[in-house]
């Protein structure tokens, strides 16, 4: 059985190594010849045309085209995409910053600011807000996912002391389906791709 194996890997070996002419470990190895060349002779076909002129065809055409890229409605969609990506820009940044950064530790409340901000530019959207804010809004703060321990994510705090955790992608998404409708499943299919959150 090793044998058989060890004869698979010779070709190799040669076709590596390559020598002009001759005989390589008792082995005949072809000399090697070019796949395509300028000196190479043009052999006529059954039409008599020469593959010269194919090849002379193929090299000197243009690097493909793809239509796609310059068709006018993919033109507009990537101009309405690039839209939407500045529109959600700041409130994006400022999430991920509150949430990825030291700025905030597990359990902080947001500063007045932040809070403002994320109330208005992302709760207010979420598609289950009025049942996230219950009996009242006190403060948005910071801590661990109940399910991913080790992942971030905002949380409400009820006046009531209640808390309960919300997932600002649903909110961007629930946002961009009301301001951009024509737009918005193409855009959250393609910018979304971990899926919604359960939250």
């Amino acid at each position: 059985m090793a044998v058989p194996l060890l004869l698979r890997g010779v070709p190799l070996l040669l076709r590596l190594r390559r020598p002009h002419h001759g005989l390589a470990a008792g082995l005949f190895v072809p000399p090697c010849q070019p796949h395509c060349t300028a000196a190479e002779p043009s052999k006529p076909d059954e039409n008599g045309s020469s593959a010269k002129q194919t090849t002379d065809a193929l090299s000197s055409r243009d690097p493909p085209q793809y239509p796609r890229w310059n068709h006018p409605d993919f033109r507009e969609w990537k101009d309405r995409e690039a839209e939407i990506l500045l529109d959600i820009k700041p409130i994006t940044l400022l999430v991920k910053e509150i949430l990825h950064s030291k700025r905030y530790w597990a359990g902080e409340r947001l500063t007045a600011e932040d809070e403002k901000a994320v109330v208005e530019k992302l709760l207010a959207y979420h598609p289950h807000s009025e049942d996230k804010i219950g009996c009242g809004l006190d403060s948005i703060v910071v801590g661990r996912h109940p399910q991913f321990r080790y992942s971030r994510c905002l949380f409400v705090v009820r006046t009531d002391g209640g808390l309960i955790d919300f997932s600002y992608q649903k909110c961007l998404q629930a946002y961009i389906r009301e301001k951009y409708p024509s737009d918005a499943d193409s855009f959250i299919c393609e910018h979304f791709n971990r899926g919604v959150s359960l939250s």
